[in-house]
């Protein structure tokens, strides 16, 4: 699961390294809520809904300047698990303000081009599991002794909690990295 505090970054996108200043002039509630409506309104005009929106960063309640002003807004739309991060700015606000613009330009590209374009081009942002829900393949399979396992033994729990899953695809996707992790490891025994 995605947590609000402390940030949780994708880990396809790579940090940016020295963050500038930047001519946004919008307040943190004020471009909390610039997201917030982007969002809602990119759900209204593609038609489809948006959930499970989390706003992650390593700012807390009354922190004028944290070290790292970056932020993540994860989100579910069109069965896409989605991100946006942006750290290029010194300022929280301006880093949300940020997003709130990259959305908008999503926004005028369904306008002006398809709802297949719009899927093509969000592909990119598909979002990684965040860094902080990736569990070892021993907590997944609830193994702790590598010496005992088999790949058989492998097999059958594999197969149990799979079934357990009920075709869940983000506990299917766990799964089958944990397999392949253990599989490795086994081998390697």
């Amino acid at each position: 699961m995605t947590v609000p505090y402390p940030l949780a970054w994708p880990e396809n996108l790579p940090r940016h390294r020295s963050p500038t200043t930047s001519k946004f002039r919008t307040s943190l509630a004020g471009a909390l809520g610039n997201v917030k409506k982007s969002l809602k309104d990119f759900s209204n005009d593609s038609g489809k809904s948006v959930s499970s929106i989390v706003i992650s960063s390593n700012s807390s309640l009354g922190e004028q300047r944290p070290k790292d002003a970056g932020v993540a807004v994860w989100f579910e739309w069109d069965n896409l698990r989605l991100c946006i991060a942006v750290d290029r700015y010194q300022k929280v606000e301006d880093n949300l303000q940020a997003i709130h613009h990259v959305l908008e330009a999503r926004r005028t590209e369904l306008r002006h081009g398809t709802l297949a374009l719009l899927r093509a081009s969000l592909s990119g942002l598909q979002a990684l599991p965040s860094p902080t829900t990736k569990r070892s393949w021993r907590q997944v399979f609830g193994f702790s002794d590598v010496a005992t396992i088999s790949e058989k033994r492998l097999s059958e729990e594999y197969r149990e909690l799979a079934r357990e899953s009920g075709g869940n695809e983000d506990k299917l996707r766990e799964l089958n990295v944990a397999r392949d992790e253990a599989r490795k490891e086994i081998q390697n025994v």
